[in-house]
């Protein structure tokens, strides 16, 4: 599982012209489901996402998590981010999670964001095209890839 990660003043997600979820502070999450990704996956990573401390604090250290600063979290679905590009020109999407179980994964993420302490959690429309606007703040934009920590035990 795959989530970039930025840190905005705002943001909001867009289909067929209607705003069907925006933020204030907060964290926009661009989420990549992959076909081997498990519910364990998309626990650690809504654990990590909602505790990263990203915010600053009052000496202007990044020292305090979106909780912390009672922020948002707008989460999009976003199968591009399993884009394999090893080959060719043309982006191959064959290790994306098949739509319905990554929509499941997606709806899972949302829900432990909320279990870890996250208030508001807006979310885009899995599979539709979106349309997403927002305003960056730093930037601070962050990568985490949970294929990564596997690899790393």
């Amino acid at each position: 599982m795959k989530a970039v990660i930025q840190r905005v003043k705002n943001a909001s997600v867009s289909v067929d012209g209607k705003v069907i979820g925006s933020i204030d502070k907060g964290l926009l999450v661009l989420l990549g489901v992959y076909e081997n990704d498990t519910e364990a996956d998309t626990e650690i990573l809504a654990k990590k996402v909602s505790s990263l401390r990203i915010f600053c604090d009052m000496y202007d250290k990044m020292n305090l998590s979106v909780i912390d600063v009672d922020g948002s979290v707008l989460v999009i679905s976003n199968f591009t981010l399993c884009a394999d590009t090893k080959k060719g020109n043309r982006p191959s999407f064959t290790l994306a999670k098949e739509p319905v179980a990554a929509n499941l994964e997606y709806e899972r993420f949302c829900e432990f964001l909320k279990v870890n302490g996250i208030k508001n959690v807006q979310k885009g429309e899995f599979g539709a095209d979106m349309k997403v606007e927002l305003l960056n703040d730093g930037p601070v934009t962050i990568i985490l890839d949970t294929e990564i920590w596997r690899k790393d035990k």
